[in-house]
């Protein structure tokens, strides 16, 4: 039995990945699923969230303590919380033993504006402006993350942001995290599958190309989905990973 940790980006907490979760359960039945939530988010939003991505990968290794789940993960993390991954498998490399890095972006490898492309920035800035509601906060990041824009989804992120609202200072602590954080330039030691959206309208493509490239690490790329790619299409994330890790397998049985 593998023990998958799921890790979401910047302000999102673990019921974000909605049915996704119980659909990759279901298609990994002998696995045990973990959505964390890092400080700052979700059930945890009282607390402070870390301004260094080393301190979140600190915090989660003490949850998975706590709950007295032992290493080695699986981690499947999208945007920041793949930053985290990647943070962790280098600090600790026995603890990671695969990851699954969607649509995430890293310096030293792409420049801010493929980070976070520039024609979202004045959305950016009216979602954290005090005035906004719930609503109008929820509505743009579906428009900003979601090439499908299924508003059945809303209620339930309008009501997770109503129960366990992030503040802006958590947002910002979180967003000079990512900016500070610079992945290692050499190969990925661990086995690292990622995953982008050619539909992705906050970070550019390019960002995971550049990752494959640096670290020879395969990168399947989805023609119309956007950021948040396990909202948009689960089925084809799921069987992705079941390629990867079943070609993984061959590949260690033959050595």
């Amino acid at each position: 039995m593998a023990t998958w940790i799921f890790l979401r980006g910047l302000t999102r907490e673990s019921r974000h990945w909605g049915s996704f979760v119980g659909q990759f359960e279901q298609a990994f039945p002998h696995d045990l699923v973990v959505p964390l939530d890092m400080r700052g988010n979700g059930r945890l939003n009282q607390q402070n969230s870390p301004r260094r991505v080393a301190e979140m990968v600190a915090d989660c290794r003490a949850q998975l303590v706590q709950r007295q789940l032992a290493p080695p993960y699986q981690v499947l993390a999208m945007s920041l919380g793949a930053m985290v991954s990647v943070a962790w498998a280098q600090a600790c490399p026995p603890e990671v033993a695969a990851q699954v890095l969607i649509n995430t972006s890293m310096r030293p490898f792409n420049p801010f504006y493929q980070r976070l492309k520039p024609a979202n920035y004045a959305t950016l800035l009216r979602v954290v402006s005090p005035g906004a509601t719930p609503e109008d906060i929820e509505r743009a990041i579906l428009r900003l993350t979601s090439q499908r824009c299924d508003t059945s989804v809303l209620p339930a992120w309008v009501a997770l942001r109503r129960a366990n609202p992030v503040s802006r200072h958590n947002a910002l602590n979180q967003l000079l995290a990512a900016a500070r954080f610079s992945a290692p330039v050499a190969t990925a030691l661990t086995p690292t599958l990622l995953l982008a959206s050619a539909g992705d309208q906050l970070v550019s493509l390019k960002c995971s190309q550049s990752l494959a490239a640096a670290w020879h690490c395969p990168l399947q790329m989805h023609p119309w989905a956007g950021h948040d790619l396990p909202l948009d299409d689960p089925p084809w994330v799921i069987a992705r990973v079941q390629a990867w890790l079943s070609h993984k397998r061959n590949l260690d049985d033959s050595k």
